[in-house]
């Protein structure tokens, strides 16, 4: 019996019971959460800030980031205003769902748009507030490299665990609040609150899009034109005070990689909480109702318990004091294996607690397993990245050793590497994928809404540790300008050689959360494209539980969702080149106006390069986002009137085909785009300590053009995709 079948054939109750207690352990745990952010801020803003010199350059990256991102949000809330508007008046327009026939048409449009205003203000607050701590914790790693390794790395990671927790926690407190709120306009039952809140998710990723583009675009125009001119023309090291453009660069880092990345998860989560509570509401109504709640506040439960074994897990991270010998990377691993570990048996635990009935005795162990194949998901997807990512295994060395013949065979080595690394994770998706659907339907007898779910259980056991991951990911960001920072200061050179390594980590971390986030999102997608069909049934009133192929027009609706993808990345890619070359001019312009900025005479002047980036990404990032939020509605509409058929649901099957060949396109090209982009840059750092000629030899010279096309293909392209296949999903399901 399918999930709107079950909805249909039951009369929602006029009276409500009053929510589990559940809910207010979550909420407590949440707070507790936001607890432990602030103790974490206070902990690294309370480190020394290191001499004059250091805060100078740390002062101009922090004036830079929170004005960029100040006009970037104001940019993106103005938009939302207007789809705001536009969510209401749908809403208000349409029937009710049938699920929720008691609900008049204004209380829904009321309790959705102000979900996705909700979405929109917490994805913004904590991608900003994120963004504020990363840029204050940057020159206190730089000042704690001085002093030893030990403290260095632990700076670093509690910085970039601060954005973590707060992101969970804010997205729990949102829900919870929503869940309260909403039932004080609409006295449903706790299974159908969540049809109320989608446009939660809709919100979050909205932002999401938009930050991820405008971030992406910035990071990499200022990137590209500071290597473009400094290291390849002008032949001045990386991070080089001489170089115009320096500070953009370091500015970048934090709007797209803490802020940008922080956006992303942030809807990651909402969405998959949501569609995992949907779905579980629509699953309880086979059960008993003393069981129901259970399944509904599963997701919820699971998000709390990865706040407190990340916070484990980060905890007990630990490194030594000199970092001789040891690989930044395996500290990290350390502390993500406890709180995998940890977060296993809490997967085994709450099932129990919260999915045991006694006409199904088994069932929480079939979800049991579920919940670790997701996990065990997440662990084999960092596996698989830092092999192609990291320069102390084959791949990325083989690019190094491609850098002895020129720019052309770099390069060639860097797409031969993204293209052999969507095997694996591809691999790894179809079998966790296949694995957790047939387990999950197993533990209901068979019944194919007890495998979405078993589905859903798998992605939240793939988010489960999302805590610490998102923390080794914000930590590469903040790594790389405490290395900016030290350069600019003079600093000594064995305080670079600790920034260089744990700055070459964090391109590894940073490449393993995006394979971590198209993962999820793949997972996620299987979840939205069959509510999309149960939907469509719903309104349709005849089941559509197919999509063939062999019809012209959903086969088009399929090469559509497969060209977005391919015409997306192109419009990201063609935005930073635009924005670069503007970078380009003006950094040649400066060097060939100010002849002393090369021997220190002359001051290189950055602020015109900052805002040159700023106008240029703002400017750039409307169009991809206009079209990513736009083109799958169109599609629909066109194969819905052009079609000359007699099959009214033509267009709903078009778009369905949309979906599928635009998600499974989407997360190839994505983890190309991303290992590629990882593997050039590490290749050339890999270079830089002293192989193959080391800093300033021809190889460098060529593993510099590879890292320069892999910039905007790992940061821009690859990250917004994400992005994209959700939010098509969204846009669609819940339009």
């Amino acid at each position: 019996m399918e999930a709107t079948e079950i909805l249909q054939s039951r009369n929602p109750p006029t009276v409500t019971a009053p929510l589990p207690s559940m809910l207010y352990v979550v909420a407590l745990v949440a707070v507790g959460g936001l607890a432990f952010a602030s103790w974490l801020a206070a902990w690294v803003l309370g480190k020394d800030e290191g001499d004059e010199k250091m805060r100078q350059v740390s002062d101009a990256i922090r004036e830079g980031a929170a004005g960029f991102l100040s006009t970037q949000y104001a940019s993106i809330f103005k938009l939302a205003v207007v789809v705001l508007v536009g969510i209401f008046l749908m809403y208000l327009v349409r029937e009710p769902p049938k699920n929720l026939p008691q609900v008049a048409s204004w209380r829904l449009a009321f309790c959705v748009a102000v979900s996705f205003a909700t979405g929109c203000i917490l994805s913004g607050i904590a991608g900003y507030v994120g963004m504020w701590v990363a840029v204050r914790s940057n020159v206190r790693v730089a000042s704690a490299a001085c002093r030893s390794f030990q403290e260095a790395i632990a700076v670093g990671l509690r910085a970039g665990a601060f954005s973590g927790v707060l992101v969970v926690s804010m997205v729990l407190l949102g829900i919870i609040a929503l869940l309260f709120g909403v039932r004080l306009v609409v006295p449903a039952a706790l299974h159908q609150l969540p049809f109320l809140l989608v446009g939660y998710g809709f919100g979050a990723s909205f932002v999401a899009l938009f930050a991820q583009l405008g971030g992406g675009i910035y990071t990499k125009a200022a990137d590209v034109g500071a290597d473009m001119v400094g290291k390849v023309e002008a032949d001045i090291p990386e991070d080089d005070p001489r170089n115009p453009a320096v500070i953009a660069d370091l500015v970048g880092d934090n709007v797209g990689d803490c802020a940008g990345r922080g956006a992303d998860l942030f809807e990651s989560i909402a969405g998959e909480i949501l569609a995992a509570m949907i779905l579980g509401g629509s699953l309880s109504q086979q059960l008993p109702a003393d069981a129901r709640s259970g399944y509904v506040l599963f997701p919820l439960a699971i998000h709390a318990m990865d706040l407190i074994v990340s916070g484990i897990g980060i905890m007990m991270t630990e490194a030594p004091k000199s970092s001789k010998g040891i690989d930044p990377m395996e500290v990290l691993k350390s502390g993500y294996k406890v709180s995998v570990g940890l977060a296993g048996v809490g997967i085994v635990v709450l099932c129990r607690l919260l999915l045991y009935t006694e006409e199904h005795p088994k069932a929480w162990m079939h979800f049991s397993v579920c919940g670790l194949v997701g996990l065990g998901t997440a662990f084999l997807f960092i596996l698989v990245t830092q092999y192609y990512t990291d320069f102390n295994f084959p791949p990325v060395r083989q690019i190094a050793q491609a850098s002895l013949t020129g720019h052309g065979t770099n390069v060639i080595a860097g797409m031969s590497v993204g293209m052999r690394a969507t095997a694996a994770p591809a691999g790894i998706i179809c079998v966790a994928l296949l694995c957790s659907y047939k387990t999950g339907m197993a533990a209901l007898d068979g019944s194919p809404s007890a495998g979405l779910f078993g589905t859903a259980v798998a992605t939240m056991g793939m988010l489960s540790t999302v805590v610490f991951v998102l923390a080794m990911d914000v930590f590469g960001p903040i790594t790389d300008n405490a290395g900016g920072i030290v350069e600019m200061s003079e600093q000594p050179e064995t305080v670079r050689n600790i920034t260089d390594s744990l700055d070459a980590v964090g391109n590894t971390t940073k490449a393993i959360t995006k394979g971590f986030s198209v993962g999820s999102a793949s997972l996620a997608c299987f979840l939205l494209f069959s509510a999309f069909l149960d939907e469509v049934s719903e309104l349709a009133g005849e089941r559509v539980g197919a999509v063939d192929i062999s019809v012209p027009e959903v086969f088009l609706g399929g090469i559509a969702g497969a060209t977005l993808v391919f015409y997306f990345s192109g419009q990201c890619m063609t935005a930073v080149g635009s924005a670069a070359q503007e970078v380009v001019n003006n950094v040649r312009s400066q060097f060939r106006e100010r002849p002393g900025i090369m021997d220190g005479s002359q001051k290189p002047d950055y602020a015109s390069c900052v805002s040159i980036v700023t106008r240029a990404a703002l400017r750039e990032m409307v169009a991809p986002g206009i079209v990513a939020t736009t083109v799958p509605l169109c599609v629909g509409f066109f194969f819905r009137v052009a079609s000359s058929g007699n099959d009214r649901l033509i267009g709903a099957k078009a778009i369905a085909s949309f979906l599928m060949f635009a998600t499974s396109s989407g997360v190839l090209f994505a983890i190309f785009l991303n290992t590629a982009g990882g593997a050039w840059d590490n290749a050339k750092k890999y270079i830089e300590q002293g192989v193959h000629g080391g800093k300033g030899s021809a190889a460098h010279k060529a593993a510099v053009t590879g890292d320069t096309v892999g910039d905007p293909s790992k940061d821009t392209a690859g990250p917004s995709l994400h992005v994209l296949i959700k939010s098509s999903c969204l846009v669609l399901c819940f339009d």
